[in-house]
């Protein structure tokens, strides 16, 4: 692409601006560490994927009822779940550390 990379490209345009995400609380742990040992890179769990896991899955909303708590689409939670869950299972198996990114 000319001028260097971004990452709100798409097919050579800029994109637009990340909506902001609202998270009613940030946990208490900054990083899960697997046992007996680390193994490669940790992986990068976004703040956003954790609070719409935590609406869908523990609080037992629905995709609907989870955008409007977090003031985005039901489109845009369904994708934070199902990147959340992908991450969540390859640290598991890979037996790698999960960090909470907090940007």
């Amino acid at each position: 692409m000319p001028g260097g990379y971004c990452c709100r490209c798409r097919r050579g345009y800029v994109g637009r601006n990340p909506k902001p995400v609202s998270v009613s609380r940030t946990p208490l742990a900054e990083a899960m560490v697997p046992l007996p040992e680390e193994r490669g890179n940790p992986i990068q769990l976004d703040l956003a994927e954790f609070e719409a896991l935590r609406l869908v899955e523990l609080e037992k909303m629905t995709y609907d009822e989870a955008g409007i708590e977090m003031g985005v689409s039901r489109n845009t939670i369904w994708r934070l779940v199902e990147c959340g869950k992908e991450k969540l299972i390859s640290a598991f198996l890979e037996g790698r550390k999960i960090e909470l990114h907090k940007a």
